[in-house]
Order: C-alpha cells, then sequence, then structure tokens
C-alpha cells in the first residue's frame, strides 16, 4: 500500500528574479559589439553631414528643407535622423534605456535645465501654429551629438576626429577654388532665392558666414591646442592654409576675431620672454623665420591683387552696417506686449521687408525677440549658457575661445535665430577636438543591487 503524501503536493520553487548585470552578462558580445558599431557608424555620417549638407544644397537637390511645401521628413537635417537612431540605439543598448538616460543626465544637470528651455520653447511653437522644426536642428541637435560624442570611448571617436579634419581641409580646398576659378559648386541660395555675382566661396558648408566661423574655430584650435597635430612641420603650415582661407570666404568677423585672439596671445608670449620667462632657442629662430615668411607671402599675395576683393569689404560693406541699424530700430515699432511673447509673423515680415531686412537680421538676440518674443529669447539664451557650461566643463581652456567666437558671430550675423546647424558644427568640434583628459573614478558598488554597466567602458 501506497505512503501517503502528509506533505501535501509538491510545489515547483518559484524562479529568482534575475538580476539586470546577469541579463546583460548573459548578452552575446557579438550582439553588443555590432550596436556599438552601429552606434559609431551613424556618430560618425552625422557628423560628416553636417560638415557637407547644407540647407543650400539640399534645397539644390529638391529637397524642401528650407522652402515651403514637401513633407514633414524634408523639414529635419539628415545629420538629425542620425542622431536620433544612434541615440535610439544606445538607449537599448543594455536593456534599460530608462535607467541608461538617466545615467547620462545624472553628471549632467545642467543638461536637464537646457531640455527644459528646449521644451518650453516647443510648447510655445505649437501653441502659436508655428513651425518647430526650427528648434529641433538649431537646438536639439547639438545636445545629442553632444551626449552621443561623450559616452564614445577614445578608440571609437577617433575616426569620427579624422573624418571632422578631412570634411574641413576638404572645405577649405574647394573654397580655395571656388574663390580662384569663380565657380561655384553649390549655388548660393537664401530660402527659395538665389544669389548671383556673389564672389565668396562657400564650398560645401552653404554660406560663406557659416564657412567663416567653422574655420575660424578650427584654426583656434590648431594653435591654441598643439596636440591636435603634433609635429610643428605639419601644424604650422596647417595654421597658415587654414587662416588664408578666410580672406577667401570673405567673413569679416570671424577673420579679425582670429587674428585678434592669436596678436594677443603672442604679445603675452613676448611679454612673457621678456619679464624672464625661458624658452627655447630653436623656437625663438622658427618663429623669427615665419615671421619674415609669413609677411614675404603677405606682400606678394597682395602685389598680385589675390585678396583685393576681400579688401574692398573693410573699405565698402555694401549696406552690412545700415542693416544693422534698421533691425534695432525695428524694434521700436512694435508694442511692449507684442515683443513679449513675440510679434505676430505677418507683421514682423512685412516689417522686415520695409527695413529692408527680408533676408534676415543680423543679430541673434534682435533676431530671436522676432521669433520667439523676449521671454523665450531670455529662457533660450540661459539655457543655451547651461548646455555651454556643461561643455566646458569637459573641455581645454581653448574652448573658451571658440565660445568667444560663438559670441561675436552671434552678435553680427543671423547665426543660431534662424534654422541651420551651425550651432551643432561648433558643439562637435569642441568636442571632438578640445576634449579634456577623462580621469578615472573610483567604482563604487550601490548597495543591494548590481552595480550597472556603463554604456561605454
Amino acid at each position: 500500500m501506497p505512503r501517503a503524501n502528509l506533505a501535501g503536493p509538491h510545489l515547483p520553487r518559484a524562479a529568482s528574479p534575475v538580476p539586470r548585470a546577469s541579463r546583460i552578462a548573459a548578452k552575446p558580445a557579438a550582439l553588443i559589439q555590432l550596436i556599438d558599431a552601429a552606434i559609431t557608424a551613424l556618430v560618425l555620417l552625422a557628423v560628416v553631414s553636417i560638415f557637407t549638407m547644407s540647407a543650400g544644397m539640399l534645397t539644390h537637390w529638391k529637397i524642401h528643407y528650407m522652402i515651403s511645401g514637401g513633407g514633414f521628413y524634408e523639414k529635419l537635417h539628415p545629420a538629425t535622423y542620425f542622431a536620433m537612431l544612434a541615440f535610439g540605439l544606445l538607449a537599448i543598448r543594455n536593456g534599460d534605456p530608462v535607467g541608461d538616460i538617466a545615467r547620462m543626465f545624472s553628471g549632467s544637470r545642467l543638461l536637464l535645465f537646457y531640455l527644459a528651455c528646449w521644451l518650453c520653447l516647443l510648447i510655445q511653437r505649437l501653441m502659436t501654429d508655428r513651425p518647430f522644426t526650427v528648434i529641433i536642428d538649431t537646438f536639439l541637435l547639438p545636445l545629442l551629438l553632444w551626449l552621443l560624442i561623450w559616452q564614445l570611448s577614445a578608440a571609437r571617436r577617433r575616426p569620427i576626429v579624422w573624418a571632422l579634419h578631412f570634411t574641413i581641409l576638404l572645405n577649405i580646398v574647394l573654397g580655395y577654388y571656388e574663390y580662384l576659378s569663380g565657380h561655384r559648386l553649390i549655388p548660393l541660395t537664401l530660402g527659395d532665392v538665389v544669389v548671383t555675382g556673389e564672389w565668396r566661396a562657400s564650398a560645401l558648408l552653404g554660406h560663406p558666414l557659416t564657412a567663416s566661423g567653422v574655420v575660424a574655430a578650427y584654426v583656434l584650435a590648431l594653435v591654441f591646442r598643439p596636440a591636435i597635430c603634433p609635429p610643428s612641420i605639419l601644424r604650422l603650415p596647417l595654421i597658415a592654409f587654414s587662416l588664408c582661407s578666410l580672406m577667401v570666404f570673405g567673413g569679416r568677423t570671424s577673420l579679425v576675431t582670429t587674428l585678434v585672439i592669436m596678436s594677443c596671445a603672442a604679445a603675452f608670449q613676448v611679454l612673457r620672454i621678456l619679464r624672464g620667462g625661458r624658452t627655447s632657442l630653436l623656437a625663438v629662430v622658427a618663429a623669427i623665420c615665419l615671421l619674415f615668411v609669413g609677411a614675404a607671402l603677405v606682400v606678394i599675395a597682395l602685389d598680385h591683387g589675390i585678396f583685393d576683393k576681400m579688401l574692398l569689404r573693410f573699405s565698402s560693406d555694401k549696406g552690412s552696417a545700415s542693416t544693422r541699424i534698421a533691425a534695432v530700430d525695428l524694434l521700436s515699432h512694435f508694442r511692449w506686449q507684442e515683443l513679449v511673447l513675440g510679434p505676430d509673423p505677418v507683421r514682423a515680415a512685412a516689417a522686415q521687408n520695409a527695413f529692408g531686412l527680408k533676408f534676415g537680421i543680423e543679430d541673434f538676440w534682435i533676431a530671436s525677440i522676432m521669433e520667439f518674443g523676449i521671454a523665450a529669447t531670455t529662457l533660450l539664451t540661459v539655457g543655451l549658457a547651461a548646455l555651454f557650461t556643461e561643455i566646458l566643463k569637459r573641455a581645454t581652456g581653448a574652448a573658451w575661445l571658440i565660445l568667444l567666437l560663438i559670441v561675436i558671430i552671434a552678435a553680427s550675423s543671423v547665426s543660431f535665430s534662424s534654422k541651420n546647424i551651425q550651432l551643432a558644427q561648433f558643439v562637435v568640434m569642441i568636442t571632438l577636438l578640445l576634449p579634456r583628459e577623462r580621469k578615472a573614478a573610483p567604482l563604487r558598488r550601490p548597495q543591494g543591487r548590481p552595480r550597472p554597466v556603463p554604456a561605454y567602458a
């Protein structure tokens, strides 16, 4: 007779929850490497596209990026799509999107404030029934690219840095070609208007002022961070080659700002030596030789009239100064209530045409007041200050000079007040060319649960 089971029926033991670290470790290593390679490739494509695909090029390809018409998908820059795909892959890489995104922002709290400012601006655009893609490419893309690049390891950032050098130098070479040949590769457009008779080169960057700003930032990075190109025999000709291209692109503000910063740095070094500072005799001899060679080349260039067109821009600005005065006078024709929340777009456009400012207001803050209003412009300015505070915390001291260049460009051109990718270009250059060396922080294991694995080692 079988014995009765006095202990009752046998129940299977409940499965214990698998720790998150074990789930991550159980993932195939090949899949993780594939995701990492895809993220790196998408970031590389985004960086290359913002320095080669301008708004003018997209318009030339019949894409309704800056002009009316077309679908919603045509209103975003290709770099925005690449960055969003890369950010999505980065979020799902470890199987915990919410936790990974929280860890990205945990060490950069000011980015949350910038994102909140951006969301307020987005809500304003939606409530006033105005196009909102302008704030995606202009203000959200820089944040995405900075987060993505900072998550990459040094080994994965290396090909992106080389691609950045290649695209900038390619634009410089194409700028020389356009200037000397008189043939423009991509038609210069302002909206849907094709500009003719313009001698300033634009290369693949779309506009002479955009190209001047990018090249000026590149020159400052080469001058004040020699580690970018350690061999002086290569770095000094590269600086001279890039600096002379500012005469080709015709950006007076970028050229003068770069020369003033470099002159102040040189004067400081001379003063330091005169006060007893130590320096190598070879460096002094090389500096004197380069000074004489540079002076001789400048005399030859001026004698052959190579830069006559650029010099004429300093004597005749073709009404550029008068448009800035008109921009200040434009604000006096609106009521205070309109300026606080932003004037009516139709009335603002009509006033700009009446003041001869059809193609834009050459001041970021005045143009932003006309586009967003004083309240949103103030919030946006504070948000940008928070963004650059986080960027500068992770960059070398030379990044402050590029920030100075950005502020001067913003005060003298349309810059970031309209839909463009110029802010993203500056952020990418600071992040890739002027990163501060990362210090290894002590690893602390949280109590009660396994330590989360970072996105990249």
